[in-house]
């Protein structure tokens, strides 16, 4: 006797291509049961780490490097930890499904989305390498909550951005909205929380700025490159030691308004409808340092502040991977200051915040 499967599982024209399978490996002197075996062992080697790497192996050679890149590290952080060491054959769609919910919830739909993709690439793969007999994501349709998108002015692409730039170097307006508009290109936080900034939270020695973020209520650092320094420095003895670093021109007890930076940006010429916003500096930002100077992408969200967590689920504190964002925000820095100059740039796509 042989189990071959159940049914509905099993439909009926697969069981008899099996049966007959069976037959001519009894007609060639082959065990069914010893060949089932071998093969459920070969299949338990085949995780699904292992066929991703194959599959990369195969196909990454027709992506940019950056590209690679950036899918790999997805898989690394948030896929293998939890299914990679799984026979891929094994694998069904409650345990996608779990796994995906899991970044949902941490707050990115939209990385949950992009990764039920990649699995379901990979899952293919499997199949017509006959490493899976199916591709489980296909039954987790409807099963992820729909992105929503809130599109935000931002300009797509470097040569455009540049003179932006050089407008907002050249504003000549409130000295302290002045530097607020400058800092907030360098660090790309939430012009809510630049306009919060206090000189207490600001370490001048370290060249750290601490602050608690509005939107988790997590501890978060962020820091401060050689050209925001300067900024700071400068705007130090105007409206400092303590307090308020962007203080209100009517009372030192308040910060700057809302709309204070929108305000000083259309002054100076920027349409904040269709070219730029205070908070499309984020968007920017993350683009060009995913796609142009090639961070990783999780460098990148923790910096932007947004929910990011660890292989076991729990949330990195905020000084995770600090050395390496500490590079990453003074190439940034360095970078914005080539694009000021002049320096040749290399186009980006539009990127949604």
């Amino acid at each position: 006797m042989l189990s071959i499967g159940s049914y509905p599982q099993i439909p009926l024209t697969e069981a008899r291509q099996k049966r007959d399978e069976v037959k001519r490996q009894i007609a060639q002197g082959i065990d069914p049961a010893e060949a089932k075996k071998e093969l459920e062992e070969i299949r338990a080697r085949e995780t699904f780490e292992a066929v991703t790497r194959e599959w990369m192996k195969r196909f990454s050679v027709q992506w940019q490097p950056e590209t690679a890149k950036k899918i790999l590290a997805r898989l690394e952080i948030d896929v293998f930890p939890i299914i990679g060491a799984r026979p891929i054959a094994e694998i069904a769609a409650p345990e996608m499904l779990a796994m995906l919910r899991r970044i949902e919830d941490r707050g990115v739909p939209y990385t949950a989305h992009r990764l039920r993709g990649t699995c379901s690439q990979i899952f293919k793969y499997a199949v017509s390498t006959g490493k899976a007999e199916r591709d489980p994501t296909i039954d987790l349709q409807g099963a992820l909550a729909p992105v929503k998108t809130v599109h935000r002015a931002a300009t797509t692409e470097p040569k455009e951005f540049a003179p932006l730039l050089r407008m907002i170097s050249n504003y000549d307006g409130f000295p302290v909205v002045r530097s607020a508009l400058q800092l907030l290109p360098l660090l790309f936080v939430r012009p809510g929380e630049l306009r919060a900034m206090r000189w207490e939270e600001v370490d001048l020695i370290k060249n750290e700025w601490s602050y608690l973020v509005n939107k988790t209520k997590t501890p978060h650092i962020v820091p401060l490159s050689r050209q925001a320094l300067d900024i700071l420095k400068e705007l130090h003895p105007l409206t400092g030691p303590s307090g308020y670093v962007f203080p209100s021109p009517r009372a030192r007890t308040r910060p700057i308004s809302n709309m204070a930076i929108n305000a000083a940006m259309r002054r100076i010429g920027i349409n904040t409808q269709t070219e730029l916003t205070g908070h499309g500096f984020r968007a920017v930002a993350r683009t060009i340092l995913d796609e142009v100077l090639g961070f990783r992408p999780d460098l990148i969200e923790q910096q932007l502040a947004h929910a990011v967590r660890d292989p076991l689920g729990r949330a990195y504190n905020r000084t995770a991977h600090l050395p390496a964002r500490r590079k990453m925000m003074q190439v940034w820095a360095d970078y914005l200051d080539d694009l000021k100059s002049g320096a040749k740039v290399i186009p980006f796509p539009a990127m949604v915040d």
